[in-house]
């Protein structure tokens, strides 16, 4: 994986930057493959090193991708990175802007004494991830399987007087069961009402008949997370309801059909969008079409209204449109996909017709 290196490494050259300090966890993953909780990697032109503390040192040294140097810091990782800086003559030092503190950047300003400026690369170290190789793919692709599978498991579960809670330990539990490393985000059951809540994370309300429940999950599979929605009933739902449920869908199917590469985000967006609008839900669909999904379960592109990212194959990103009306409920209905040059390849297989249960 050396070649993710030689990405920070251009991205040093256009800058004019000495080094790179990679300090968030997704990109210490994404650039080093060590998974613990706390570190600093230094990358400079010709090394890169991976800066841990006793609990780690052993670790590091298993999970590292070649060529990166495992050091365990004695009195501090700030120390230990100046003595590095020193060696290495850093003078200007890319950071990652929206993982550093004030209190860490002030910190390293004091430490770090070699180093005359710092500055914030985040966007460009972000946008590397934007194209998954076929590795990734590969385990988002199982990610999104774990998910699939979940989904048929926990159905039969859903019934009048069944908690949300209750539903959504469930699914959490089968998840594990299936090998996933733990979840991509809590866990989203909400019924009835609630279902108007496009967050509406699972809390103590029994399902009743006549209910919309929106199920919002993912998996995390060696390091890679997955996102699916699907909404089902409890019982007939009312005819309002139904009439959302089919716009939804129709919205979401449009989107994937017409998907292209070359495209911006905010271009497919407004497939969607207008569907939905043009049918009398204009304030009723208030969040994005899609967000990237990989090592974070939102990152770039962004598939919104503000979304300026082309889309490219490689890409993958969620077509998830939803319809809230508050007091009555909500609809929504998301997959996670793949950007080919020939258009979207959906990687989630559960289906999408009605469900009543």
């Amino acid at each position: 994986m050396a070649q993710r290196l030689n990405y920070v490494r251009k991205i040093m050259e256009e800058e004019g930057l000495d080094g790179f300090l990679i300090t968030s966890r997704q990109n210490t993953f994404y650039f080093t493959n060590f998974t613990g909780s706390t570190s600093k990697c230094l990358v400079t032109r010709e090394k890169a090193y991976l800066i841990v503390d006793f609990r780690y040192t052993v670790q590091a040294r298993e999970q590292v991708f070649p060529n990166i140097e495992v050091i365990e810091y004695e009195k501090s990782a700030n120390d230990t990175l100046n003595a590095l800086c020193m060696d290495e003559n850093i003078r200007e030092l890319g950071i990652e802007g929206d993982d550093v503190t004030f209190s860490g950047y002030k910190s390293m300003q004091d430490s770090l004494a070699g180093v005359k400026a710092f500055r914030d690369m985040q966007k460009k170290l972000n946008d590397v991830r934007m194209i998954k190789d076929e590795g990734e793919i590969a385990k988002i692709q199982k990610a999104v399987d774990i998910a699939d599978e979940v989904f048929e498991y926990i159905l039969p579960f859903m019934k009048p007087g069944a908690k949300e809670i209750d539903i959504a330990g469930e699914m959490e539990y089968k998840m594990k069961k299936l090998g996933a490393q733990g979840t991509s985000f809590e866990t989203i059951v909400a019924s009835g009402p609630r279902s108007a809540l496009p967050h509406g994370v699972a809390g103590t309300r029994e399902l009743k008949n006549g209910d919309a429940v929106v199920l919002d999950f993912g998996a995390i599979y060696e390091g890679y997370c997955s996102d699916i929605t699907r909404t089902v009933f409890i019982g007939k739902p009312s005819e309002e309801l139904l009439n959302i449920y089919n716009i939804v869908l129709k919205a979401q199917l449009e989107a994937i059909k017409n998907a292209a590469a070359g495209m911006t985000g905010r271009e497919l967006d407004n497939v969607a969008r207008s569907i939905i609008y043009n049918a009398g839900y204009e304030r009723c669909f208030g969040h994005g079409l899609g967000h990237g999904v990989g090592v974070e379960i939102h990152e770039k592109p962004s598939v919104s209204p503000r979304g300026d990212d082309i889309l490219k194959s490689g890409m993958v990103f969620t077509i998830e449109p939803g319809i809230y009306v508050e007091g009555v409920g909500g609809v929504r209905i998301e997959d996670t996909v793949l950007m080919t040059d020939k258009g979207l390849k959906i990687l989630t297989k559960s289906k999408k017709d009605l469900i009543v249960l």
